[in-house]
C-alpha cells in the first residue's frame, strides 16, 4: 500500500501469524460449544419449567449462532488469502483482541457475542436479578425496545407497592396484549420477573373453557416490597455487557523500522475484494487526484478514507529511543490515548506532550477521534515531559522522571 513519505508504511496482510497469542481458527465454533457443555453439566438453582424452557431455547441459539459465525470466518479467510500482500516475518500486532468483562477471557472478534451470552447465562447460578438484567440489556439489540420493557415491568412493580394486597396487580395474563408486543419480545424480560418471584400458573379465564398463563406473585411483605423496589432501579440502570479492546500494551527498543507496520485483516473495514482493488489502484490515484481535486474535494475524500478502519495501531516513542505500542479503535478519543500512556509510565502524573507525525501537537483536552487527527491506520508519535515543569524539577533538584513501568520492560522486544 502506497502512502505519502511522511506517513509510517502501513501494510495489510491476511497472514495468521501471531507472535504473542494463537487464537484458534474456529473460535466461535469452540466457544459455543462449551457454553452448552458447561450450562447442560452444571447443576442449576431449581427455576419454573418455563424458565428452562427459555434457557434451553437461548442455548440452541447460541449453538446456531456459533455455527454461523465458523462459517462466516471460514468463507472470510477464503476471501483474505485472495489479497495479494507483501511476505513479511511478523505482524506488528497478531491481531485484535478484546476482554471479556464477566470472565476476564481473552477472545478473538468472532468470539465476543457467544461467549458473554455464555458468560451471562452461568451468572443465573449467583444472582438470578443481576444476570436477567444483563439479559435484557444485552441480548435484545433495539434500545427502543428495551426501554420499553424496563418502562413496563418498573411499572408492574410501582403498582404492586402501592397496593400490595390487591390481587390484581400481582397477576399478568401472558396473551394480554401489551404484554405480548412490549415485554415478551424482549429476551430476559421473564427470567426478571420470575427473579423477582412471579410463578407460571393456569388460571381459569372467565368466559373461556381452557384456562390460561399467568405469572402471579404471591403477596409480598413490607420487606420484600423495598427489594422490589431496589431490583427495579437494577433494572433500569442496566447497561449492556461489552467486550473491552485489549490494547495489547507492547515495548519495544529502538529500531530503524518504528515507521514501518504490517497489520492484520481486521483493522480494515472493507472486503478482501474492495482491498485488492485499493491496492491496484491507490498509487495511481493519489497522483491524479493530488492534482484535479480541489481543498474541499480533498477533505471529502480523506473522510471517506478514515471510514475505511475499524481500529489503529498507534506508536510512541519515547525520550530514550524505546517505543511504546497500543490498539485503539479510530474513532477512540484523544483522552484515550492520553490515558494509556499515562497508565504505561512509572511518572505519568507528570505532564507530557504527545506529537504526531508532521509536528501536530494533540491536546488531551480535546474530544477528537483518532481517526479525525489523521492517525489511522497506523502511526508513529513522539513523546516530550512538559519542559517547563521539567525546568521546575531540575531547579529544585529533583531527578529526572522515569519512563515506562517495569512490567512493560520486562516483555521488551525487538522490532523486526
Amino acid at each position: 500500500m502506497l502512502l505519502l513519505a511522511s506517513q509510517p508504511q502501513v501494510v495489510q496482510s491476511s497472514s495468521s501469524a501471531k507472535h504473542h497469542r494463537h487464537a484458534p481458527s474456529e473460535g466461535a465454533q469452540m466457544a459455543g460449544a462449551a457454553a452448552l457443555a458447561r450450562i447442560g453439566q452444571q447443576q442449576r438453582p431449581k427455576v419454573h419449567t418455563s424458565q428452562d424452557a427459555i434457557r434451553n431455547q437461548v442455548k440452541k441459539e447460541l449453538e446456531a449462532e456459533a455455527t454461523s459465525l465458523a462459517e462466516k470466518e471460514k468463507a472470510a479467510a477464503a476471501e483474505e488469502s485472495k489479497v495479494p500482500v507483501k511476505d513479511f516475518a511478523c505482524l506488528s500486532v497478531s491481531g485484535v483482541y478484546f476482554t471479556c468483562p464477566l470472565t476476564g477471557a481473552t477472545l478473538t472478534k468472532s468470539e465476543r457475542e457467544v461467549h458473554i451470552k455464555e458468560a451471562i447465562l452461568m451468572r443465573f447460578e449467583e444472582d438470578e436479578v443481576e444476570a436477567s438484567v444483563m439479559m435484557i440489556h444485552t441480548f435484545n439489540k433495539d434500545r427502543e425496545k428495551v426501554k420499553a420493557a424496563v418502562d413496563i415491568i418498573s411499572k408492574y412493580v410501582e403498582n404492586i407497592c402501592k397496593n400490595p394486597t390487591e390481587e390484581k396487580y400481582r397477576k399478568i395474563k401472558l396473551s394480554n396484549k401489551v404484554f405480548q408486543e412490549k415485554v415478551r419480545c424482549v429476551e430476559g424480560s421473564r427470567e426478571f420477573l420470575q427473579a423477582l418471584g412471579f410463578m407460571s400458573i393456569m388460571l381459569p379465564v372467565e368466559g373461556q373453557e381452557e384456562e390460561e398463563e399467568f405469572l402471579v406473585l404471591p403477596e409480598q411483605s413490607p420487606d420484600a416490597l423495598e427489594l422490589m423496589k431496589e431490583r427495579k432501579d437494577r433494572l433500569q440502570r442496566g447497561e449492556p455487557v461489552r467486550a473491552q479492546l485489549d490494547r495489547q500494551p507492547q515495548a519495544f527498543r529502538a529500531s530503524a523500522n518504528a515507521m514501518r507496520f504490517e497489520l492484520p485483516p481486521e483493522f480494515y473495514n472493507l472486503t478482501a475484494e474492495e482491498l485488492k482493488k485499493e491496492q491496484q489502484q491507490r498509487s495511481d490515484l493519489v497522483e491524479k487526484n493530488a492534482m484535479l481535486r480541489t481543498k474541499a474535494m480533498r477533505e471529502k475524500e480523506e473522510q471517506r478514507e478514515r471510514r475505511k478502519y475499524n481500529y489503529t495501531l498507534l506508536r510512541i516513542r519515547l525520550p530514550d529511543g524505546n517505543l511504546l505500542q497500543g490498539t485503539f479503535y479510530a474513532w477512540d478519543r484523544l483522552p484515550v490515548l492520553f490515558g494509556f500512556v499515562r497508565d504505561s509510565l512509572v511518572d505519568g502524573w507528570q505532564p507530557f506532550e504527545l506529537i504526531a507525525p508532521g509536528g501536530q501537537k494533540l491536546q488531551e483536552s480535546e474530544e477528537v477521534a483518532l481517526a479525525e487527527c489523521n492517525l489511522v491506520p497506523a502511526a508513529l508519535l513522539s513523546f516530550a515531559w512538559d519542559a517547563a515543569v521539567q525546568a521546575d524539577i531540575a531547579a529544585a533538584g529533583g531527578k529526572r522522571p522515569a519512563l515506562l513501568k517495569p512490567a512493560l520492560l520486562e516483555t521488551i522486544q525487538n522490532l523486526s
